[in-house]
């Protein structure tokens, strides 16, 4: 479901706050996932100054494309099959959602509205959702005994 374009402006000016503290950002975000799933920790096992840049770059990626996700498919399916590689799964992608909406009310403060935090949790469950389709897309749900 598409955002409007009050909810994707909504998301960039709130990410236009958090990418002032871009590294801190990603740290409390990794902290935060990590502290509420810790077995995802071993699923990361670059330097996390690194990973947490690669995250803050991604999402502004994301961010500025809101409104054309479709466009951007053929990057998010390329992302999500990497993730595979990792040793990603489906239900992670919650687990993210979560720690990404904890990091930005931290972050953002006051003006993370209510309407804020539905935008962001609207683009993220349309995000995962398509990243979640093509990579997995091949398993076939398990056979009922």
């Amino acid at each position: 479901m598409a955002l409007t374009s009050d909810e994707a402006d909504l998301v960039r000016s709130s990410f236009r706050i958090v990418s002032r503290t871009s590294q801190q950002s990603a740290e409390r975000f990794y902290e935060i996932l990590f502290a509420m799933a810790p077995e995802t920790r071993d699923l990361f096992v670059n330097d996390m100054v690194q990973q947490g840049a690669e995250l803050m770059s991604k999402l502004g990626l994301i961010v500025a494309e809101l409104q054309n996700l479709a466009g951007m498919r053929p990057i998010l399916e390329d992302l999500a099959l990497r993730h595979v590689a990792y040793g990603v799964k489906p239900h992670h992608y919650a687990l993210v959602g979560s720690a990404l909406l904890q990091m930005l009310d931290e972050v953002v403060g006051d003006d993370f509205t209510p309407e804020t935090r539905d935008a962001w949790a609207k683009a993220y469950g349309d995000l995962s959702d398509l990243m979640i389709r093509s990579a997995y897309a091949h398993e076939s749900p398990p056979v009922s005994s």
